[in-house]
């Protein structure tokens, strides 16, 4: 079902303090820069800084997205292996769908599908 590990994001309290850390840690610009959204790119790898919103509690904080084919079926076999829907899948934009399942142990598990 995962097919690579392709994103990870990182909740943050203060979006425009977590973009200059980044920035000043690794020289880096983000190559997508939003109000909602800071993605930089390491070498094919995305990290993505987000706001943090009502649903973010310790142990979700951060989350890993797996790139995946029919995100709405892994979503599906997510639950039926007993994991719960925190963010149903959606359309981001450019073709790409992402949503976020939490396993039985707390975790979240993020899925991504597309360009």
């Amino acid at each position: 079902m995962f097919k690579k590990l392709r994103t990870v994001i990182y909740y943050v309290p203060d979006l425009q303090k977590a973009k200059d850390w980044y920035i000043n840690l690794t020289g880096i610009q983000p190559y997508f820069d939003e109000p909602f959204y800071a993605g930089f790119d390491f070498n094919g790898c995305e990290l993505g800084l987000h706001p943090q919103d009502e649903t973010v509690t310790i142990g979700n904080q951060t989350v890993s997205h797996w790139a995946v084919d029919e995100i709405e079926k892994c979503v599906q076999r997510s639950v039926e292996q007993g994991a719960t829907v925190l963010y149903d899948t959606s359309d981001v934009g450019g073709g790409i769908k992402v949503a976020t399942v939490i396993d039985p142990w707390g975790n979240a598990v993020g899925l991504i599908e597309g360009a």
